[in-house]
């Protein structure tokens, strides 16, 4: 098999039609779908019996709720694909996204290709484009240019890996930023990445995800770029600046969208003291938010007005100053 197609799934009866669908009918034929059910409840596990007994390439794994990161983990275990991919099982995607990825990954010998992504709504439509570092080569030698490392999307999902890449890793259960944690790795641990600029991965967004729970597991963020620091000190990366790049836009703007939306007022004030000690410990400054640039251009500036008015509230609390 050229990829296999990891596929957790929890309770998404309503949604996994439409991601197998698009998984099935992808126009690369050589690859094996490994569903992995994580104690469902609802209809999913009758959605994957239908779909398997009229297609061979799918694999089922059923077991005990343990989480997304579980889940991908025990897909991993029986993958025996050249190339890794991991779909969310409410999400879709465009029928040549495997094929013109592994293309790219056969074209330039690369450890890792990513696409860009677009939101969509319950009904498939989309409402906001993702594109991703579109001002890289389609070929990037980290080597002679280690920007991406500072303005990656640590999304797990647009992406194949080089099944390689995961013998010395996997995704770390029980920790809510999983992504976060172990992609800059896999970054760390290639030679070359690929990129398409097409928008072939269809990110599903419910309407409703403001009234889902934001709790303290948002500080698990932290846990994730310590460790991403720790393993890029010890590869002797000496890209440093990229390395304070991936610290502020993980550790302030990502981690910040998130305090954004706890809606606990202690806990809010409490996460936004850990951000301080934080950006002390990283030695960021407050110019050095102001001026990160992601994909060429200035991040904060490029924000919409609600959030613009967020960040820049943060900067300039009286609180920040002496560090900053």
């Amino acid at each position: 098999m050229k990829i296999s197609v990891i596929i957790p799934v929890y309770n998404v009866e309503n949604y996994l039609a439409r991601c197998l669908d698009s998984i099935i009918n992808q126009s690369l034929r050589e690859i094996e779908i490994i569903l992995v059910n994580d104690g469902s409840k609802d209809n999913s596990q009758k959605i994957i019996e239908k779909y398997a007994k009229n297609e061979q390439r799918i694999v089922i794994i059923n077991k005990e709720n343990g989480g997304l990161s579980d889940a991908r983990n025990k897909g991993l275990d029986i993958a025996s694909g050249e190339y890794i991919a991991f779909i969310d099982s409410d999400d879709f995607v465009d029928i040549h996204m495997l094929q013109e990825m592994y293309f790219l990954g056969k074209k330039h010998e690369a450890e890792i290709v990513f696409c860009g992504l677009v939101k969509v709504n319950e009904f498939g439509k989309e409402f906001k484009s993702l594109p991703q570092s579109t001002q890289l080569n389609e070929k990037i030698e980290l080597k002679k240019n280690f920007t991406f490392f500072g303005e990656m999307g640590c999304f797990a999902c647009n992406k194949i890996y080089k099944k390689e890449l995961f013998e010395a890793h996997r995704f770390q259960k029980g920790l809510h930023f999983e992504d976060i944690e172990l992609i800059p790795k896999l970054i760390l641990d290639s030679k070359v990445i690929a990129k398409s600029n097409q928008l072939f991965y269809k990110y599903f967004e419910r309407q409703d995800s403001i009234s889902q729970s934001f709790t303290e597991k948002g500080m698990d963020i932290f846990v994730a770029i310590d460790r991403v620091t720790d393993y890029f000190v010890n590869k002797n990366n000496t890209n440093f600046n990229e390395l304070k790049r991936f610290q502020i836009l993980m550790g302030f703007y990502s981690y910040l969208a998130y305090v954004a939306r706890v809606r606990d007022k202690q806990l809010k004030a409490k996460m936004l003291e850990l951000l301080e000690v934080k950006m002390r410990e990283y030695s960021i400054k407050k110019t050095e938010v102001i001026l990160y640039k992601r994909f060429n251009k200035n991040y904060l500036f490029s924000l919409s007005p609600l959030k613009f008015i967020f960040y820049v509230f943060i900067l300039i609390n009286k609180k920040w100053v002496t560090y900053f």
